[in-house]
Protein backbone atom coordinates (compact mmCIF):
# COMPACT_ATOMS: atom_id res chain seq x y z
CA UNK A 1 0.00 0.00 0.00
CA UNK A 2 2.54 2.29 -0.55
CA UNK A 3 5.25 3.78 2.18
CA UNK A 4 3.68 4.64 5.67
CA UNK A 5 4.20 6.81 8.15
CA UNK A 6 4.90 5.86 11.73
CA UNK A 7 1.98 6.74 13.44
CA UNK A 8 3.65 7.04 17.61
CA UNK A 9 5.35 10.23 18.35
CA UNK A 10 6.39 12.19 20.67
CA UNK A 11 4.24 15.05 22.30
CA UNK A 12 4.39 18.46 21.15
CA UNK A 13 6.57 21.02 23.12
CA UNK A 14 3.77 23.52 24.14
CA UNK A 15 4.98 26.71 25.48
CA UNK A 16 3.34 25.43 28.84
CA UNK A 17 6.15 23.33 30.87
CA UNK A 18 3.83 21.09 32.44
CA UNK A 19 2.32 19.30 28.91
CA UNK A 20 5.95 18.56 28.49
CA UNK A 21 5.40 15.95 30.82
CA UNK A 22 2.52 14.44 28.58
CA UNK A 23 3.12 10.77 27.25
CA UNK A 24 3.79 10.09 24.46
CA UNK A 25 1.47 10.61 21.48
CA UNK A 26 -0.89 7.98 19.80
CA UNK A 27 -2.11 8.23 16.40
CA UNK A 28 -5.23 6.73 17.13
CA UNK A 29 -7.16 8.29 19.93
CA UNK A 30 -10.33 10.13 18.69
CA UNK A 31 -12.36 6.40 18.78
CA UNK A 32 -10.87 5.90 22.17
CA UNK A 33 -10.54 9.20 24.05
CA UNK A 34 -12.88 11.35 22.12
CA UNK A 35 -16.65 10.49 22.07
CA UNK A 36 -17.82 10.76 18.43
CA UNK A 37 -20.29 13.76 19.69
CA UNK A 38 -17.24 15.66 21.06
CA UNK A 39 -15.46 15.01 17.59
CA UNK A 40 -18.64 15.63 15.40
CA UNK A 41 -18.67 19.03 17.18
CA UNK A 42 -15.45 20.16 17.17
CA UNK A 43 -15.27 19.34 12.90
CA UNK A 44 -18.63 21.51 12.89
CA UNK A 45 -17.08 24.46 15.04
CA UNK A 46 -13.79 24.23 13.36
CA UNK A 47 -15.80 24.65 9.85
CA UNK A 48 -17.63 27.52 10.92
CA UNK A 49 -14.64 29.58 11.84
CA UNK A 50 -13.14 28.67 8.69
CA UNK A 51 -15.73 29.62 6.92
CA UNK A 52 -15.52 33.44 8.81
CA UNK A 53 -12.15 33.71 6.63
CA UNK A 54 -13.01 31.96 3.40
CA UNK A 55 -16.75 32.55 2.71
CA UNK A 56 -16.37 35.29 0.79
CA UNK A 57 -13.50 33.79 -1.37
CA UNK A 58 -16.80 30.84 -2.35
CA UNK A 59 -18.54 33.29 -3.32
CA UNK A 60 -16.74 35.14 -5.78
CA UNK A 61 -15.23 32.00 -6.78
CA UNK A 62 -19.14 30.66 -7.49
CA UNK A 63 -19.74 33.93 -9.53
CA UNK A 64 -16.68 33.79 -11.97
CA UNK A 65 -17.47 29.56 -12.69
CA UNK A 66 -20.94 30.90 -13.77
CA UNK A 67 -19.95 33.84 -15.41
CA UNK A 68 -19.17 32.40 -18.50
CA UNK A 69 -22.29 29.53 -19.04
CA UNK A 70 -24.73 33.26 -18.59
CA UNK A 71 -22.86 35.01 -21.35
CA UNK A 72 -23.51 31.81 -23.42
CA UNK A 73 -26.72 31.90 -23.03
CA UNK A 74 -27.47 35.48 -24.41
CA UNK A 75 -25.05 35.10 -26.46
CA UNK A 76 -22.37 37.56 -25.82
CA UNK A 77 -18.69 37.64 -25.22
CA UNK A 78 -18.19 38.70 -21.55
CA UNK A 79 -14.45 39.23 -20.30
CA UNK A 80 -14.02 37.17 -17.31
CA UNK A 81 -13.57 39.58 -14.13
CA UNK A 82 -10.92 38.82 -11.81
CA UNK A 83 -11.34 38.39 -8.07
CA UNK A 84 -10.84 41.93 -6.77
CA UNK A 85 -13.02 43.26 -10.12
CA UNK A 86 -15.57 40.06 -8.87
CA UNK A 87 -15.58 41.40 -5.40
CA UNK A 88 -15.81 44.73 -6.08
CA UNK A 89 -18.90 44.02 -8.92
CA UNK A 90 -20.50 42.17 -5.55
CA UNK A 91 -19.83 45.09 -2.90
CA UNK A 92 -21.22 47.72 -5.73
CA UNK A 93 -24.05 46.27 -7.36
CA UNK A 94 -25.62 44.03 -4.44
CA UNK A 95 -23.90 45.39 -1.09
CA UNK A 96 -21.08 44.75 0.95
CA UNK A 97 -22.78 41.87 3.17
CA UNK A 98 -23.91 40.03 -0.23
CA UNK A 99 -20.31 38.81 0.18
CA UNK A 100 -21.78 36.30 2.88
CA UNK A 101 -24.80 35.82 0.78
CA UNK A 102 -26.07 32.38 1.45
CA UNK A 103 -23.54 31.53 4.55
CA UNK A 104 -26.54 30.67 6.64
CA UNK A 105 -27.12 27.95 4.00
CA UNK A 106 -23.52 27.16 4.72
CA UNK A 107 -23.59 26.59 8.19
CA UNK A 108 -26.59 24.33 8.05
CA UNK A 109 -24.39 22.42 5.57
CA UNK A 110 -21.52 22.01 7.77
CA UNK A 111 -24.03 21.22 10.21
CA UNK A 112 -24.08 17.78 8.94
CA UNK A 113 -21.44 17.33 6.15
CA UNK A 114 -18.19 18.16 8.09
CA UNK A 115 -18.99 16.27 10.98
CA UNK A 116 -20.05 13.47 9.75
CA UNK A 117 -16.72 13.91 6.89
CA UNK A 118 -14.77 13.33 10.11
CA UNK A 119 -16.46 11.03 12.14
CA UNK A 120 -16.24 8.70 8.61
CA UNK A 121 -12.84 9.87 8.08
CA UNK A 122 -11.53 8.41 11.76
CA UNK A 123 -13.75 5.12 11.45
CA UNK A 124 -12.09 4.56 7.74
CA UNK A 125 -8.13 5.30 8.96
CA UNK A 126 -8.44 2.84 11.62
CA UNK A 127 -9.11 0.65 9.51
CA UNK A 128 -6.38 1.20 7.29
CA UNK A 129 -3.54 1.44 9.96
CA UNK A 130 -1.72 -2.20 9.29
CA UNK A 131 1.69 -3.05 11.51
CA UNK A 132 4.94 -2.73 10.11
CA UNK A 133 7.85 -4.73 10.52
CA UNK A 134 8.72 -4.01 13.94
CA UNK A 135 4.88 -4.12 15.00
CA UNK A 136 4.31 -0.42 14.74
CA UNK A 137 1.05 0.61 13.87
CA UNK A 138 1.34 2.55 10.06
CA UNK A 139 -0.72 4.43 7.60
CA UNK A 140 0.24 4.35 3.96
CA UNK A 141 -1.13 7.38 1.66
CA UNK A 142 -3.30 5.38 -0.15
CA UNK A 143 -4.98 3.82 2.80
CA UNK A 144 -5.32 7.65 3.67
CA UNK A 145 -6.58 8.55 0.19
CA UNK A 146 -8.84 5.30 0.48
CA UNK A 147 -9.94 6.89 3.51
CA UNK A 148 -10.80 10.19 2.36
CA UNK A 149 -12.78 9.34 -0.51
CA UNK A 150 -15.08 7.00 1.17
CA UNK A 151 -15.02 10.05 4.00
CA UNK A 152 -15.81 12.98 1.78
CA UNK A 153 -18.28 10.97 -0.91
CA UNK A 154 -20.97 9.66 1.83
CA UNK A 155 -20.95 12.99 3.73
CA UNK A 156 -22.15 14.55 -0.17
CA UNK A 157 -24.45 11.85 -0.54
CA UNK A 158 -26.30 12.21 2.50
CA UNK A 159 -25.72 16.25 2.49
CA UNK A 160 -26.51 17.04 -1.19
CA UNK A 161 -29.26 19.41 -0.31
CA UNK A 162 -27.33 21.94 1.92
CA UNK A 163 -24.99 22.81 -1.15
CA UNK A 164 -27.53 22.91 -3.80
CA UNK A 165 -28.97 25.36 -1.62
CA UNK A 166 -26.12 27.52 -0.70
CA UNK A 167 -25.03 27.58 -4.53
CA UNK A 168 -28.46 28.53 -6.02
CA UNK A 169 -28.36 31.50 -2.64
CA UNK A 170 -25.08 32.99 -3.66
CA UNK A 171 -26.60 33.34 -7.49
CA UNK A 172 -29.64 35.10 -5.61
CA UNK A 173 -28.31 38.24 -6.13
CA UNK A 174 -27.03 38.57 -9.48
CA UNK A 175 -30.65 36.84 -10.64
CA UNK A 176 -32.05 39.75 -9.03
CA UNK A 177 -30.23 42.53 -10.96
CA UNK A 178 -30.95 40.73 -14.10
CA UNK A 179 -34.63 41.41 -13.42
CA UNK A 180 -35.29 37.72 -12.85
CA UNK A 181 -38.12 36.76 -10.42
CA UNK A 182 -36.85 35.70 -6.56
CA UNK A 183 -36.06 32.34 -6.52
CA UNK A 184 -34.18 31.95 -2.90
CA UNK A 185 -35.33 33.77 0.45
CA UNK A 186 -34.21 31.32 3.17
CA UNK A 187 -32.84 27.87 3.79
CA UNK A 188 -36.51 26.61 4.73
CA UNK A 189 -37.83 28.36 1.88
CA UNK A 190 -35.58 26.83 -0.40
CA UNK A 191 -36.00 23.48 0.99
CA UNK A 192 -39.37 23.38 0.56
CA UNK A 193 -39.41 25.51 -3.27
CA UNK A 194 -37.71 22.73 -4.45
CA UNK A 195 -39.38 19.79 -3.31
CA UNK A 196 -41.83 21.44 -4.43
CA UNK A 197 -41.09 22.06 -7.79
CA UNK A 198 -38.71 18.98 -8.23
CA UNK A 199 -39.62 16.75 -5.72
CA UNK A 200 -37.28 14.78 -3.46
CA UNK A 201 -35.27 14.02 -6.40
CA UNK A 202 -34.67 17.94 -7.19
CA UNK A 203 -32.76 17.99 -3.50
CA UNK A 204 -30.52 15.55 -4.55
CA UNK A 205 -29.72 17.51 -8.30
CA UNK A 206 -26.04 17.90 -8.98
CA UNK A 207 -24.94 14.67 -6.76
CA UNK A 208 -22.56 13.10 -8.97
CA UNK A 209 -20.30 16.33 -9.89
CA UNK A 210 -20.58 16.83 -5.99
CA UNK A 211 -19.98 13.50 -4.90
CA UNK A 212 -16.75 13.59 -6.85
CA UNK A 213 -15.97 17.10 -5.84
CA UNK A 214 -16.43 16.27 -1.91
CA UNK A 215 -14.06 13.18 -2.02
CA UNK A 216 -10.98 15.08 -4.21
CA UNK A 217 -11.85 17.78 -1.43
CA UNK A 218 -11.42 15.54 1.74
CA UNK A 219 -8.14 13.87 0.09
CA UNK A 220 -6.63 17.29 -0.27
CA UNK A 221 -7.59 18.47 2.67
CA UNK A 222 -8.11 15.55 5.40
CA UNK A 223 -5.88 13.32 3.76
CA UNK A 224 -3.12 15.23 2.62
CA UNK A 225 -2.83 16.86 6.37
CA UNK A 226 -3.36 13.76 8.01
CA UNK A 227 -0.22 12.12 6.18
CA UNK A 228 1.72 15.60 5.71
CA UNK A 229 1.68 16.27 9.17
CA UNK A 230 2.68 12.61 9.72
CA UNK A 231 5.49 12.70 7.42
CA UNK A 232 6.61 15.78 8.56
CA UNK A 233 7.32 14.52 12.13
CA UNK A 234 8.56 11.52 10.91
CA UNK A 235 11.22 12.04 8.51
CA UNK A 236 12.70 15.64 10.39
CA UNK A 237 12.15 14.40 13.73
CA UNK A 238 9.69 16.94 14.82
CA UNK A 239 6.90 17.24 17.41
CA UNK A 240 3.22 17.93 16.93
CA UNK A 241 2.82 21.98 17.41
CA UNK A 242 1.38 24.59 16.16
CA UNK A 243 4.55 25.02 13.19
CA UNK A 244 3.54 21.63 11.78
CA UNK A 245 -0.34 22.20 11.93
CA UNK A 246 0.12 25.22 9.75
CA UNK A 247 2.50 23.87 7.02
CA UNK A 248 0.53 20.42 6.63
CA UNK A 249 -2.34 22.53 6.10
CA UNK A 250 -0.93 24.57 3.98
CA UNK A 251 0.08 21.67 1.93
CA UNK A 252 -3.43 20.29 2.50
CA UNK A 253 -4.40 23.45 1.08
CA UNK A 254 -2.68 23.34 -2.32
CA UNK A 255 -3.77 19.70 -2.72
CA UNK A 256 -7.09 20.55 -2.28
CA UNK A 257 -7.59 23.46 -4.84
CA UNK A 258 -6.13 21.56 -7.68
CA UNK A 259 -7.40 18.41 -7.54
CA UNK A 260 -11.23 19.10 -7.13
CA UNK A 261 -11.22 22.60 -8.66
CA UNK A 262 -12.71 21.16 -11.81
CA UNK A 263 -15.41 18.89 -10.38
CA UNK A 264 -16.53 22.00 -8.51
CA UNK A 265 -16.95 24.10 -11.60
CA UNK A 266 -19.23 21.01 -13.37
CA UNK A 267 -21.04 20.94 -9.90
CA UNK A 268 -21.58 24.98 -9.43
CA UNK A 269 -23.57 24.84 -13.48
CA UNK A 270 -25.29 21.76 -12.58
CA UNK A 271 -26.69 23.03 -9.61
CA UNK A 272 -27.35 26.76 -10.73
CA UNK A 273 -28.65 25.44 -13.78
CA UNK A 274 -32.99 25.90 -14.13
CA UNK A 275 -35.31 22.41 -14.46
CA UNK A 276 -37.97 21.64 -16.36
CA UNK A 277 -41.01 20.29 -15.13
CA UNK A 278 -39.62 16.77 -14.88
CA UNK A 279 -36.71 18.13 -12.91
CA UNK A 280 -34.15 17.78 -15.67
CA UNK A 281 -31.84 20.52 -16.12
CA UNK A 282 -32.63 22.54 -19.09
CA UNK A 283 -29.09 23.49 -20.01
CA UNK A 284 -27.21 20.15 -18.97
CA UNK A 285 -27.68 16.56 -19.58
CA UNK A 286 -25.52 15.62 -16.66
CA UNK A 287 -21.87 16.02 -15.25
CA UNK A 288 -20.07 14.77 -18.17
CA UNK A 289 -21.81 16.77 -20.80
CA UNK A 290 -21.87 19.65 -18.67
CA UNK A 291 -17.63 19.26 -18.75
CA UNK A 292 -17.47 18.53 -22.36
CA UNK A 293 -19.59 21.60 -23.40
CA UNK A 294 -17.27 23.54 -20.69
CA UNK A 295 -14.21 22.36 -22.44
CA UNK A 296 -15.63 22.62 -25.85
CA UNK A 297 -16.82 25.94 -25.98
CA UNK A 298 -14.69 27.80 -22.62
CA UNK A 299 -11.60 26.13 -23.40
CA UNK A 300 -9.58 23.64 -21.08
CA UNK A 301 -8.17 26.51 -18.73
CA UNK A 302 -12.21 27.00 -18.01
CA UNK A 303 -12.22 23.90 -15.54
CA UNK A 304 -10.04 26.33 -13.73
CA UNK A 305 -11.76 29.42 -13.40
CA UNK A 306 -11.97 30.95 -10.58
CA UNK A 307 -8.60 29.34 -9.07
CA UNK A 308 -7.42 32.07 -7.16
CA UNK A 309 -10.22 33.02 -5.25
CA UNK A 310 -10.81 29.10 -5.04
CA UNK A 311 -7.18 28.68 -3.82
CA UNK A 312 -7.71 31.72 -1.44
CA UNK A 313 -10.94 30.28 -0.02
CA UNK A 314 -9.72 26.49 0.50
CA UNK A 315 -6.01 27.71 1.64
CA UNK A 316 -6.74 29.70 4.67
CA UNK A 317 -9.76 28.28 5.26
CA UNK A 318 -8.13 24.62 5.66
CA UNK A 319 -5.36 26.54 7.79
CA UNK A 320 -8.29 27.93 10.25
CA UNK A 321 -10.01 24.78 10.52
CA UNK A 322 -7.10 22.40 11.38
CA UNK A 323 -5.62 24.72 13.80
CA UNK A 324 -8.55 25.44 15.48
CA UNK A 325 -9.95 21.80 15.77
CA UNK A 326 -6.34 21.15 16.85
CA UNK A 327 -6.78 23.79 19.87
CA UNK A 328 -10.02 22.71 20.22
CA UNK A 329 -8.77 19.29 20.94
CA UNK A 330 -6.29 20.07 22.96
CA UNK A 331 -8.23 22.15 25.36
CA UNK A 332 -10.25 19.11 25.98
CA UNK A 333 -7.53 17.32 26.66
CA UNK A 334 -7.13 15.04 23.54
CA UNK A 335 -3.98 14.70 22.24
CA UNK A 336 -3.41 15.83 18.27
CA UNK A 337 -5.17 14.72 15.57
Amino acid sequence: MGKGVNTVFRPAEWDNSEEKERPKLEYLVTNKKTPPVELYLTAFASACSAEIVGYPFDMCKTRMQIQGEIASRVGQKVKYRGLLATAMGIVREEGLLKLYGGISAMVFRHSLFSGIKMLTYDYMREKMIVPDEDGRPQLSFLGSCISGVVAGATASLLTNPTELIKIQMQMEGQRRLRGEPHRIHNVLQALTSIYRTAGVVGLWKGTVPNTWRSALVTIGDVSCYDFCKRFLIAEFDLVDNREVQFLAAMTAGVADAILSLPADVVKSRIMNQPTDEQGRGIHYKGSLDCLSRLVREEGFLAMYKGFIPYWMRVGPASVVFWMTFEQIRRFRGSEGY
